[in-house]
């Protein structure tokens, strides 16, 4: 048995090649092998969001605060708040992140196959956020 607790893990920021503004993602949960899951609370301030990306097996979005964003390719922009749980299919183009002005925390829980969880691409550009 293995026990974490908050705050054990540093915070890290996320990375310019992937999200766009500011966020902080804490990686609370990784699963051990066999196991291919794994988990991070990332917070988005407004206007904060990935980059498009897929993940290999689906991934599951728990939103723990504020208002959020998520749009699948050729798909709508959603909105998301504090309770909502989002499934994205596996191989499915997406993006998700902060309203303009509210910022949103959610838990992202994926599982890796052959030792990789995401592929990322191009940013969402200021007009795809704004629709």
């Amino acid at each position: 048995m293995n026990i974490k607790r908050n705050g054990s893990t540093p915070s890290a920021r996320g990375p310019a090649d992937y999200f766009t503004g500011t966020v902080r993602i804490d990686y609370p949960f990784q699963g051990s092998a066999p196991a291919r899951h794994g988990g991070a609370t990332v917070t988005f301030e407004p206007g904060a969001r990935t980059a498009w990306h897929t993940h290999p097996l689906g991934q599951t979005l728990l939103v723990f605060s504020g208002l959020g964003r998520v749009q699948r390719e050729d798909g709508p922009i959603e909105e998301i708040r504090a309770g909502d749980i989002v499934w994205i299919e596996p191989g499915e183009r997406h993006w998700h992140g902060a309203s303009p002005t509210t910022a949103m925390t959610h838990v992202a829980i994926a599982e890796g196959l052959a030792g990789k969880v995401v592929d990322w691409m191009e940013h969402v550009t200021d007009e795809q956020y704004q629709r």
